[in-house]
């Protein structure tokens, strides 16, 4: 006779892995057409994520490259080369903050600004609406309550990730606290 729970774990572990292939597919496609949707303007879909993020009212006055990187949940590696890109375009400014003279200030410029508000904004709303179109409400609000979730359970396994590194070092390496 098979065990119930074997089984429920096999189903279980077979949802699993398909909702994981259908996410990483989702990403994919997002990367693909997303960039399809802002190309014209010279953005790709982190380009657009950057803009979007620094053109949020609590970041009119910039943000610091390591919130915008926890924010954007990427490395700074990743994220300094998609700054000197953007910086390069024109889309944004980079300067040492006042605060902290160490630290650089990531702002978007009057040229980003008209990129974001003029250009892009308009192809992103037509690309969700699109992308959205069999979606009620209800459905969008279900997604993002069981995205939020994941995001949630992944972002703590990532701060398990971090501190179980740490764990290889003596506590004096580590800064103790």
């Amino acid at each position: 006779m098979e065990n119930p729970m074997n089984k429920e774990n096999s189903t279980r572990m077979d949802l699993a892995n398909r909702l994981f292939f259908r996410l990483y597919q989702c990403a994919n496609m997002l990367h693909k057409t997303g960039t399809k949707a802002v190309e014209e303007e010279g953005l790709t879909t982190q380009q657009w994520a950057v803009l979007g993020a620094l053109s949020r009212p609590n970041a009119e006055a910039g943000m610091g490259v390591g919130d915008l990187a926890r924010y954007l949940l990427v490395s700074r590696q990743n994220l300094s080369g998609l700054i000197s890109r953007m910086e390069r375009d024109g889309h944004i400014a980079i300067a040492p903050d006042g605060r902290d003279r160490r630290a650089r200030l990531v702002t978007m410029t009057e040229s980003g600004r008209h990129v974001w508000n003029v250009l892009a904004r308009p192809k992103i709303r037509s690309y969700y609406e699109r992308a959205l179109s069999d979606f009620s409400i209800g459905d969008m609000a279900h997604s993002l309550h069981y995205l939020l979730k994941l995001l949630e359970n992944m972002k703590k396994l990532d701060g398990e990730a971090e501190s179980s590194s740490l764990d290889n070092y003596p506590a004096a390496q580590r800064g103790a606290i």
